[in-house]
């Protein structure tokens, strides 16, 4: 679904704020704010805060990979999430870094693989494994993907799909290398009390 759901008539309303203070960041997150940071084309890195209810309705509504239209100094800025750092305890967002970016011009982010079919080689007792869980593509803002999806269905034990397996079925840059594996089956274990039984059954 690369380019659709993104809303870029609704403006994320950002503030910019005092940096060096503890005690204003916990006072930022207890109002509901999370701290930001924006930097990128055309800026300078700038200390910000931004609504939690409100970033977690653009995530919501337009992906971890949409494009985000926020207005900073009286200018329309267009951004992208480029890290967020959550609180393992509470599941909370504590900051989030934003790369302002240029419509026009292509660039690399990492997007999320995800596999879909039941495999050949998991029916066959097979073990599916996914090495690696994102891509880096590079491709314009308006038509970055949610996710890569992978089709495992025909995928038997003993085979892997890499990169260059999927490099051109897709409309974008892959700029990981060839050998990048994003799924594989294994054989099963055998452990050692099945080795006794399949010996003493030969014996």
């Amino acid at each position: 679904m690369e380019g659709e759901g993104i809303d870029m008539s609704t403006v994320l309303s950002v503030n910019k704020r005092e940096t060096g203070h503890r005690s204003t960041l916990t006072q930022l997150r207890k109002g509901g704010a999370i701290p930001a940071v924006i930097y990128g084309y055309k800026l300078d890195s700038t200390p910000i805060s931004i609504s939690a209810k409100e970033f977690r309705q653009f995530v919501q509504k337009n992906g971890r990979n949409g494009v985000i239209p926020v207005e900073l100094d009286g200018e329309r800025v267009n951004v992208v999430v480029s890290e967020v750092q959550k609180c393992t305890l509470k599941d909370e967002v504590n900051h989030v870094d934003f790369l302002a970016i240029n419509m026009t011009e292509e660039l690399e982010v990492d997007v999320a693989v995800t596999l879909i079919g039941e495999s050949v080689g998991v029916s066959e007792g097979g073990i599916l494994m996914q090495p690696n869980l994102e891509v880096k593509i590079k491709v314009k803002p308006t038509d970055i993907p949610e996710t890569l999806e992978i089709d495992i269905t025909k995928l038997a034990i003993g085979e892997s799909i890499m990169v260059a397996d999927i490099r051109n079925q897709v409309d974008f840059d892959i700029v990981n290398e060839d050998d990048h594996i994003l799924a594989t089956i294994m054989a099963p274990t055998v452990s050692a009390e099945d080795e006794e039984v399949e010996e003493s059954v030969e014996a």
